[in-house]
Protein backbone atom coordinates (compact mmCIF):
# COMPACT_ATOMS: atom_id res chain seq x y z
CA UNK A 1 0.00 0.00 0.00
CA UNK A 2 1.21 3.40 -0.97
CA UNK A 3 0.52 6.14 1.59
CA UNK A 4 1.62 10.00 1.78
CA UNK A 5 4.14 11.40 5.13
CA UNK A 6 3.67 14.80 6.09
CA UNK A 7 5.67 15.89 3.68
CA UNK A 8 3.42 15.40 0.28
CA UNK A 9 6.21 12.32 -0.22
CA UNK A 10 4.89 8.52 -0.89
CA UNK A 11 5.99 6.10 1.59
CA UNK A 12 5.45 2.76 2.09
CA UNK A 13 5.81 -0.93 -0.53
CA UNK A 14 4.11 -0.20 -3.51
CA UNK A 15 1.09 -1.85 -4.76
CA UNK A 16 1.81 -5.47 -6.93
CA UNK A 17 1.11 -4.29 -10.38
CA UNK A 18 -1.49 -6.39 -12.32
CA UNK A 19 0.13 -8.63 -14.60
CA UNK A 20 0.88 -7.66 -18.20
CA UNK A 21 -1.46 -8.27 -20.74
CA UNK A 22 0.11 -11.41 -23.36
CA UNK A 23 0.23 -9.33 -26.34
CA UNK A 24 2.69 -11.92 -28.03
CA UNK A 25 2.86 -15.53 -27.65
CA UNK A 26 5.81 -17.00 -29.41
CA UNK A 27 5.62 -21.12 -29.92
CA UNK A 28 7.99 -23.75 -30.51
CA UNK A 29 6.94 -25.72 -33.76
CA UNK A 30 7.89 -29.90 -33.63
CA UNK A 31 7.18 -31.17 -30.16
CA UNK A 32 5.13 -28.07 -29.23
CA UNK A 33 2.56 -27.35 -31.87
CA UNK A 34 3.76 -29.67 -34.93
CA UNK A 35 3.48 -33.55 -34.15
CA UNK A 36 7.11 -35.08 -34.22
CA UNK A 37 6.77 -38.74 -33.79
CA UNK A 38 10.09 -39.21 -34.09
CA UNK A 39 11.20 -37.52 -37.17
CA UNK A 40 13.74 -35.67 -35.69
CA UNK A 41 15.45 -38.65 -34.69
CA UNK A 42 15.39 -40.11 -37.60
CA UNK A 43 16.57 -37.45 -39.76
CA UNK A 44 19.28 -37.05 -37.33
CA UNK A 45 19.71 -40.99 -38.14
CA UNK A 46 20.03 -40.48 -41.64
CA UNK A 47 22.52 -37.35 -41.06
CA UNK A 48 24.91 -39.66 -38.80
CA UNK A 49 24.07 -43.30 -39.89
CA UNK A 50 26.59 -44.65 -37.40
CA UNK A 51 25.84 -42.32 -34.40
CA UNK A 52 26.35 -43.74 -31.14
CA UNK A 53 24.02 -44.09 -28.22
CA UNK A 54 25.63 -41.36 -26.42
CA UNK A 55 25.00 -39.05 -29.53
CA UNK A 56 21.71 -40.12 -30.09
CA UNK A 57 21.32 -39.26 -26.05
CA UNK A 58 22.97 -35.89 -26.64
CA UNK A 59 20.77 -35.14 -29.94
CA UNK A 60 17.61 -35.87 -26.90
CA UNK A 61 18.89 -33.91 -25.08
CA UNK A 62 19.36 -31.09 -27.29
CA UNK A 63 16.10 -31.10 -29.04
CA UNK A 64 14.80 -27.76 -29.67
CA UNK A 65 18.43 -25.88 -29.93
CA UNK A 66 20.06 -25.04 -33.43
CA UNK A 67 20.36 -28.14 -35.54
CA UNK A 68 24.08 -26.73 -37.19
CA UNK A 69 24.91 -26.20 -33.09
CA UNK A 70 24.35 -29.40 -32.00
CA UNK A 71 26.07 -30.51 -35.32
CA UNK A 72 29.15 -28.54 -34.07
CA UNK A 73 29.22 -30.40 -31.29
CA UNK A 74 28.99 -34.22 -32.61
CA UNK A 75 31.82 -33.67 -35.53
CA UNK A 76 33.90 -32.29 -32.45
CA UNK A 77 34.03 -28.63 -33.84
CA UNK A 78 34.76 -29.97 -37.73
CA UNK A 79 32.86 -26.93 -39.51
CA UNK A 80 32.68 -28.94 -43.15
CA UNK A 81 31.70 -31.98 -41.20
CA UNK A 82 29.31 -30.29 -39.31
CA UNK A 83 27.41 -28.78 -42.34
CA UNK A 84 27.01 -31.53 -44.43
CA UNK A 85 25.42 -33.56 -41.34
CA UNK A 86 23.22 -30.85 -41.14
CA UNK A 87 22.61 -30.51 -44.82
CA UNK A 88 21.74 -34.47 -44.79
CA UNK A 89 19.22 -33.52 -42.11
CA UNK A 90 17.26 -30.85 -42.98
CA UNK A 91 17.13 -32.79 -46.44
CA UNK A 92 16.14 -36.24 -44.73
CA UNK A 93 13.56 -33.85 -42.88
CA UNK A 94 12.51 -31.99 -45.80
CA UNK A 95 11.42 -35.63 -47.55
CA UNK A 96 9.51 -37.02 -44.54
CA UNK A 97 7.37 -34.03 -44.62
CA UNK A 98 6.88 -33.93 -48.12
CA UNK A 99 5.72 -37.48 -47.87
CA UNK A 100 3.14 -36.34 -45.31
CA UNK A 101 4.66 -36.64 -41.99
CA UNK A 102 3.80 -33.85 -40.57
CA UNK A 103 0.34 -33.02 -38.74
CA UNK A 104 -0.56 -30.75 -36.08
CA UNK A 105 -0.41 -31.77 -32.57
CA UNK A 106 -3.87 -32.42 -31.03
CA UNK A 107 -5.67 -29.28 -30.28
CA UNK A 108 -2.50 -27.05 -31.88
CA UNK A 109 -4.45 -25.42 -34.82
CA UNK A 110 -7.68 -24.44 -32.64
CA UNK A 111 -5.32 -23.23 -29.88
CA UNK A 112 -3.58 -20.69 -32.66
CA UNK A 113 -6.98 -19.51 -33.52
CA UNK A 114 -8.50 -18.83 -29.58
CA UNK A 115 -4.90 -16.92 -29.53
CA UNK A 116 -5.83 -14.82 -32.51
CA UNK A 117 -9.27 -14.20 -31.47
CA UNK A 118 -8.07 -13.13 -28.07
CA UNK A 119 -6.37 -10.18 -29.99
CA UNK A 120 -2.75 -11.80 -29.84
CA UNK A 121 0.30 -11.91 -32.04
CA UNK A 122 1.94 -15.30 -32.81
CA UNK A 123 5.17 -16.34 -33.76
CA UNK A 124 6.84 -19.33 -34.37
CA UNK A 125 10.38 -20.38 -33.42
CA UNK A 126 12.38 -23.22 -34.42
CA UNK A 127 15.94 -25.01 -34.81
CA UNK A 128 15.13 -26.00 -38.51
CA UNK A 129 16.34 -23.86 -40.90
CA UNK A 130 14.10 -21.42 -42.99
CA UNK A 131 14.07 -24.24 -46.08
CA UNK A 132 12.30 -26.79 -43.49
CA UNK A 133 10.63 -23.96 -41.51
CA UNK A 134 8.76 -22.96 -44.96
CA UNK A 135 7.84 -26.64 -45.62
CA UNK A 136 6.11 -27.57 -42.44
CA UNK A 137 4.20 -24.41 -42.79
CA UNK A 138 3.30 -24.98 -46.09
CA UNK A 139 2.50 -28.56 -45.35
CA UNK A 140 0.11 -27.50 -42.58
CA UNK A 141 -1.32 -24.06 -44.41
CA UNK A 142 -0.24 -22.36 -41.49
CA UNK A 143 1.10 -19.56 -43.26
CA UNK A 144 -1.94 -17.15 -42.78
CA UNK A 145 -2.41 -18.39 -39.34
CA UNK A 146 0.66 -17.29 -37.71
CA UNK A 147 2.50 -13.56 -37.62
CA UNK A 148 5.86 -14.56 -37.47
CA UNK A 149 8.19 -17.49 -38.30
CA UNK A 150 11.38 -17.36 -37.48
CA UNK A 151 14.49 -20.03 -37.36
CA UNK A 152 18.21 -18.98 -36.35
CA UNK A 153 19.52 -18.21 -39.62
CA UNK A 154 17.48 -15.17 -38.62
CA UNK A 155 19.56 -14.37 -35.92
CA UNK A 156 22.60 -15.08 -37.36
CA UNK A 157 22.45 -18.21 -36.05
CA UNK A 158 21.85 -17.47 -32.53
CA UNK A 159 18.74 -20.52 -31.64
CA UNK A 160 18.02 -21.20 -28.18
CA UNK A 161 18.62 -21.24 -25.31
CA UNK A 162 19.93 -17.60 -26.47
CA UNK A 163 16.96 -14.91 -26.62
CA UNK A 164 17.04 -13.91 -29.71
CA UNK A 165 14.65 -15.29 -31.32
CA UNK A 166 12.13 -14.00 -28.93
CA UNK A 167 13.33 -10.99 -28.73
CA UNK A 168 13.30 -10.70 -32.19
CA UNK A 169 9.57 -11.32 -32.31
CA UNK A 170 9.09 -8.69 -29.84
CA UNK A 171 10.73 -5.73 -31.49
CA UNK A 172 8.99 -6.81 -34.77
CA UNK A 173 5.33 -6.51 -33.29
CA UNK A 174 6.04 -4.14 -31.12
CA UNK A 175 4.74 -5.15 -27.88
CA UNK A 176 4.92 -2.62 -25.48
CA UNK A 177 7.41 -4.69 -22.95
CA UNK A 178 9.20 -7.92 -22.77
CA UNK A 179 6.81 -9.00 -20.01
CA UNK A 180 3.60 -8.72 -22.31
CA UNK A 181 5.41 -11.89 -24.17
CA UNK A 182 4.94 -15.71 -23.33
CA UNK A 183 6.46 -18.19 -24.40
CA UNK A 184 5.57 -22.32 -25.10
CA UNK A 185 8.08 -24.81 -25.62
CA UNK A 186 8.77 -28.64 -25.17
CA UNK A 187 11.90 -28.58 -24.67
CA UNK A 188 14.62 -27.01 -21.17
CA UNK A 189 16.16 -25.31 -24.15
CA UNK A 190 12.51 -23.45 -24.95
CA UNK A 191 12.13 -22.54 -21.27
CA UNK A 192 16.08 -21.55 -20.78
CA UNK A 193 15.46 -19.24 -24.03
CA UNK A 194 12.20 -17.71 -22.17
CA UNK A 195 13.92 -16.68 -18.92
CA UNK A 196 16.76 -15.09 -20.60
CA UNK A 197 14.41 -13.01 -22.91
CA UNK A 198 12.60 -11.98 -19.88
CA UNK A 199 9.22 -13.38 -20.88
CA UNK A 200 6.43 -13.25 -18.35
CA UNK A 201 4.55 -16.42 -19.06
CA UNK A 202 6.73 -19.97 -19.72
CA UNK A 203 5.13 -22.50 -20.24
CA UNK A 204 6.29 -26.19 -20.67
CA UNK A 205 4.33 -28.90 -22.59
CA UNK A 206 4.37 -32.38 -22.00
CA UNK A 207 4.18 -32.87 -25.72
CA UNK A 208 6.89 -33.13 -26.79
CA UNK A 209 10.93 -34.22 -25.69
CA UNK A 210 11.37 -33.30 -22.03
CA UNK A 211 9.40 -33.82 -18.67
CA UNK A 212 8.15 -32.03 -16.47
CA UNK A 213 10.92 -32.31 -13.71
CA UNK A 214 13.25 -31.42 -16.75
CA UNK A 215 11.07 -28.35 -17.81
CA UNK A 216 10.61 -27.11 -14.66
CA UNK A 217 14.19 -27.36 -13.96
CA UNK A 218 14.63 -25.35 -16.83
CA UNK A 219 12.72 -22.60 -15.91
CA UNK A 220 9.16 -23.24 -16.58
CA UNK A 221 6.80 -21.69 -14.69
CA UNK A 222 3.88 -23.55 -15.81
CA UNK A 223 3.94 -27.12 -17.50
CA UNK A 224 0.56 -28.21 -19.76
CA UNK A 225 -0.42 -31.36 -21.02
CA UNK A 226 -0.43 -29.44 -24.25
CA UNK A 227 -0.30 -26.09 -25.65
CA UNK A 228 -4.41 -26.39 -26.10
CA UNK A 229 -4.33 -25.51 -22.87
CA UNK A 230 -2.22 -21.92 -23.50
CA UNK A 231 -5.58 -20.02 -24.33
CA UNK A 232 -6.90 -20.55 -21.08
CA UNK A 233 -4.42 -20.09 -19.08
CA UNK A 234 -3.37 -16.49 -20.16
CA UNK A 235 -7.50 -15.69 -19.94
CA UNK A 236 -7.67 -17.06 -16.33
CA UNK A 237 -3.81 -14.85 -15.71
CA UNK A 238 -5.76 -11.63 -16.94
CA UNK A 239 -9.27 -12.49 -15.75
Amino acid sequence: MVTMNDHGTRTGALLEPRPSRIELVVLDMAGTTVADDGLVERAFGAALPDATDEQLAYVRATMGESKITVFRHLTGGDEEQAHAANAAFEAAYARLVDEGHCAPLPGAEDALRRLRDQGRGIALTTGFARDTQDRILAALGWNDLVDLALCPSDVDGRGRPHPDMILTAALRSRVSSVAAVAVAGDTDSDMRAGRNAGASVVAGVRTGAHDTATLRLAGAGHVLDSVAELPDLLAAREG
